[in-house]
């Protein structure tokens, strides 16, 4: 009866006490927290038991490799004043010294004499810093100046079955240092005889267009790093829309009996010349000169296309040079 009568009371003592506001959002985090917290210093107390299992064995296989020497950094050099064959070859017999890194060998044997690494041709410890990384120069290669770049040069084929005329620009790193090329730069087309200014494009190459001779634009790179003496290549197309113009037949009266013909030029009687643009089969000449310059603005080239009066040069961006 006591019993009841105190859990009674105490009931009554705590029935009026409510929780505070957001104690059950408060447990329902803790909670979680609290275990999580738990398995993370289960998994370290494992991940430590593990390290230790397997640093033990190590370092007792290293202390047995070097014998009664305290210090493992002089290990190879006492073996070596010995002079033993037999002392310089590891557990294994390979002629290793224990106690170097794995895949490398400080010293070797040769005919029970010892060998030192020559550092010169990357053996020692000081190779890997020996030369340098093209990688990091890479990394920190600025964008090409007009002092770096240089050498441009040009080239065009034949016309193809369709009359479209191929070539390419090529411009170098001349420098030492290595640079980034961050676009093709610019292409010009100028006619010439009897071209027409008017007639003559230029534009850049895209999947589809005419100029199917040309690399895909995926092969294009937006930027390019050019270490010293490595190149990169522009190539282009001209795609003609209309052929040369044919010469006017020739007018009433004929030449003067008194005209005499130069080959390319006819003189009359006043000796004045008058320039005749043909070519052998009556065509006017005409002909147009593609020009690629440097994003830079200096390293330029062109090449001239022949019989060439009205189309369009098409470009590719940065290409690598083959």
């Amino acid at each position: 009866m006591d019993e009841r009568a105190l859990r009674r009371l105490l009931h009554q003592a705590v029935e009026t006490i409510e929780p505070a506001d957001g104690t059950l959002a408060h447990l329902r985090r803790a909670v979680p927290a609290r275990r999580a917290r738990k398995r993370q210093a289960l998994v370290g107390m494992a991940a430590a038991a593990l390290f230790m299992g397997t640093a033990i064995p190590a370092a007792v296989h290293v202390s047995n490799a070097t014998g009664s020497n305290a210090d493992p950094s002089i290990a190879g050099n006492s073996s070596a004043a010995q002079g033993g064959a037999s002392q310089d070859k590891g557990p294994g017999g390979d002629g290793k010294r224990a106690g170097g890194p794995a895949g490398t060998s400080t010293e070797k044997a040769t005919d029970g004499h010892t060998e030192k690494p020559d550092k010169d041709k990357g053996g020692g410890p000081g190779a890997a810093t020996g030369g340098a990384d093209p990688s990091a120069s890479a990394l920190n290669a600025t964008a090409c100046t007009a002092q770096q770049l240089g050498g441009a040069s040009g080239t065009a084929a034949g016309p193809d079955s369709t009359g479209a005329v191929y070539g390419s620009f090529t411009v170098s790193n001349i420098s030492t240092t290595a640079c980034t090329v961050t676009g093709p730069g610019t292409f010009g087309a100028v006619a010439q005889g009897a071209a027409e200014q008017s007639k003559i494009g230029v534009a850049t190459h895209v999947a589809g267009d005419p100029a199917a001779g040309l690399p895909d634009p995926s092969a294009e790179a937006a930027s390019l790093v050019l270490q010293p003496g490595e190149s990169y290549v522009v190539k282009f197309a001209w795609v003609p829309s209309e052929t040369c113009p044919t010469a006017q037949p020739s007018p009433d009266p004929t030449p003067t009996e008194g005209a005499t013909d130069t080959g390319g030029t006819t003189t009359g009687e006043g000796g004045s010349p008058a320039v005749q643009l043909l070519t052998e089969d009556g065509v006017q000449d005409g002909s147009v000169l593609v020009s690629s310059t440097a994003a830079t603005g200096t390293a330029s080239a062109s090449v001239t296309v022949p019989n060439a009066c009205a189309g369009t040069v098409i470009h590719t961006g940065i290409l690598t040079s083959a």
